[in-house]
């Protein structure tokens, strides 16, 4: 049994024109638990973050004026929500479990948070959907209290995990691989340990050939003692702010790829699930399903 985060905050109604991708993150408990995938005891409320930890890799000015809702309109606008105090809420809840989840993973081998993945925070500001980056705050948690030593991002969403490599630019306990859509947003990229650029209509095999041309050798090269995956699933050909011609299968071995590779290596991972804008829901549920149909197989 793996652990998974999950907040009943993420119930909370939004606003009509920022349901979107919000809803996802209410529907994937329900969908895991209808198909049997999970029970009830996988799951795990975490707590809210705590300044300090938010710190360890955020400015101080920026966390508090963010926690106290005094960002201006410029600010505001580019992280693509209407900022509230339920929205922070939701923020530092989704951080913790992340942090939790990577303790959790420890021992369970794998862990989830079924939000998360919030790459494109930066150390002093929110953009793209991200305020608060969970998987660099429990990365650096796991450094500080000497849980980990060398920590790997594997960054799989269809765009750059800009706020990651910015972050971790200058540590090097951190390496940070980013594999995304060579002309998708963000347009100005950051500079991470290793980027592959996709081109547009990338396919299943020129996908997975290049992932598995890479991320073993990474692991072999680097020794890692523990790994962050950000599980996007807007790689997928149907995905509206994607340009990668991915299909769902090619998705769940992908899944399947990262997976088996942590297990073979016997290296902790903790898994975010990150971005997916299908117009149909259904769509981007069956492929977020899919990791966790994948983790059950490997991590009995």
């Amino acid at each position: 049994m793996f652990p998974i985060a999950f907040h009943p905050l993420y119930k909370h109604p939004v606003p009509e024109n920022h349901r979107f991708p919000m809803e996802k993150y209410d529907l994937l408990p329900k969908q895991l638990l209808l198909e049997g995938i999970v029970s009830h005891d996988y799951f795990f409320e975490p707590k809210k973050a705590t300044i300090e930890d938010l710190c360890l890799v955020h400015d101080e000015l920026y966390v508090q004026r963010y926690l106290n809702l005094e960002l201006d309109a410029r600010e505001i606008r580019k992280t693509g929500f209407v900022h509230s105090q339920q929205l922070i809420d939701r923020e530092l809840t989704l951080v913790q479990g992340t942090i939790d989840g990577s303790l959790k993973a420890f021992e369970q081998e794998i862990a989830f948070n079924i939000a998360g993945g919030t790459h494109h925070a930066f150390t002093s500001h929110g953009e793209g959907f991200c305020m608060l980056h969970d998987q660099a705050v429990a990365a650096a948690y796991l450094l500080k209290h000497e849980k980990a030593s060398k920590v790997l991002f594997v960054d799989l969403d269809v765009h750059q995990g800009n706020g990651t490599a910015e972050i971790f630019q200058n540590n090097s306990n951190v390496f940070t691989f980013s594999m995304h859509g060579k002309t998708n947003y963000p347009f100005k990229k950051e500079k991470s340990d290793l980027d592959i650029e996709l081109e547009d209509g990338t396919t299943d095999e020129v996908y997975l050939s290049l992932l598995e041309k890479h991320l073993e050798s990474l692991i072999v090269s680097e020794k890692p003692d523990f790994i962050f995956y950000q599980a996007g699933v807007d790689i997928l050909e149907t995905d509206k702010l994607g340009k990668i011609n991915c299909s769902i299968g090619g998705c769940k071995q992908r899944d399947f790829h990262v997976f088996s590779l942590a297990k073979k290596y016997k290296i902790p991972i903790q898994c975010s699930m990150g971005g997916g804008y299908s117009p149909n829901l259904t769509t981007i549920l069956k492929a977020h399903t899919n990791t966790f149909k994948i983790a059950k197989e490997l991590f009995r």
